[in-house]
C-alpha cells in the first residue's frame, strides 16, 4: 500500500485497445462511437438498461453520442467500447469517472451492459481489465464503485467483483427528478492483489466446462 511518505501523482487512465479472452476493450470516441452502442443499447427494447444512469434511454444514435460527448468534455468521462473479442461485435460500455490523478484515484461508472454482455465471463473480464489498468499499469491507490442505493443488481455485481461497501451518501443527487442515495465502494491497492488473483483463476479456461459453465463462482 502507497504511503504518504513515497506517494507521487499518477497519470489519468488511458487504457489502449485490449484484448482478452472473451473482451476486447477500446476507447469510445463519440459520436463516432454512438453508432455501434446504439445497436446494443438503444431503441425500446432497452429502456431498462438505462434506468439507473443520469441519462438516457434514448431513440436515435445522434441523441446517444450527444450525451456521451458531453459527459466526456463536462465530466472527464473516459468511455471504453466492449466488443465481442472473436467477432468483433459490440456488447456494452463503461467509463473511467471522477479521476483524481493526485490522489491516485478512479470510478468505473456508466457500466451498461446489452443483455447479450450481462451475467457472461466478457463482463467480468471487462471490469477485471480495466481495473489491472488502473492499478498495475498506473499504479493508483484506490478505484471506486457508486451507485443507486436502491440498485440492487450493482450492489450485488461490486461485491462479486472485489469491491468493499463503505457506506451510503444519504439524499447526495436528484436523478430523473428522483431522490438517490448514493452506496460507495472501492478496492484499494492492498486488495488489488488478492482481487487481481481471484480473476485470473476464475478466468482461465480450466474453471469453465465444455459447455462454458463456471466450476467455481469468483466469490469463492
Amino acid at each position: 500500500m502507497n504511503s504518504e511518505l513515497d506517494w507521487s501523482e499518477r497519470p489519468p487512465p488511458a487504457l489502449p485497445q485490449r484484448r482478452g479472452r472473451f473482451v476486447a476493450i477500446e476507447p469510445a470516441i463519440f459520436p463516432e462511437a454512438a453508432e455501434a452502442l446504439f445497436s446494443v443499447l438503444g431503441g425500446p427494447g432497452n429502456d431498462d438498461l438505462w434506468t439507473y444512469i443520469p441519462f438516457g434511454p434514448f431513440k436515435s444514435t445522434a441523441a446517444l453520442g450527444a450525451a456521451m460527448a458531453a459527459a466526456g468534455k463536462k465530466g472527464g468521462w473516459l468511455t471504453h467500447l466492449f466488443r465481442d473479442a472473436q467477432t468483433g461485435a459490440p456488447l456494452g460500455m463503461a467509463s473511467y469517472m471522477r479521476i483524481r490523478p493526485e490522489a491516485g484515484s478512479a470510478e468505473v461508472g456508466c457500466v451498461v451492459f446489452s443483455k447479450k454482455l450481462q451475467k457472461t465471463p466478457a463482463a467480468t473480464e471487462a471490469m477485471y481489465l480495466m481495473a489491472k489498468h488502473v492499478f498495475d499499469d498506473l499504479g493508483y491507490r484506490r478505484y471506486e464503485w457508486k451507485c443507486d442505493n436502491a440498485n440492487e443488481a450493482s450492489k450485488r455485481a461490486a461485491r462479486r467483483l472485489g469491491f468493499s461497501f463503505e457506506g451510503v451518501f444519504r439524499q447526495d443527487l436528484v436523478v430523473k427528478g428522483r431522490n438517490r442515495d448514493t452506496a460507495w465502494f472501492s478496492i484499494i491497492d492492498g486488495e488489488w492483489p488478492q482481487a487481481k488473483a481471484a480473476f485470473e483463476v476464475w478466468l482461465a479456461p480450466e474453471n469453465f466446462d465444455d459447455e462454458g459453465r463456471q466450476r467455481c463462482p469468483l466469490r469463492a
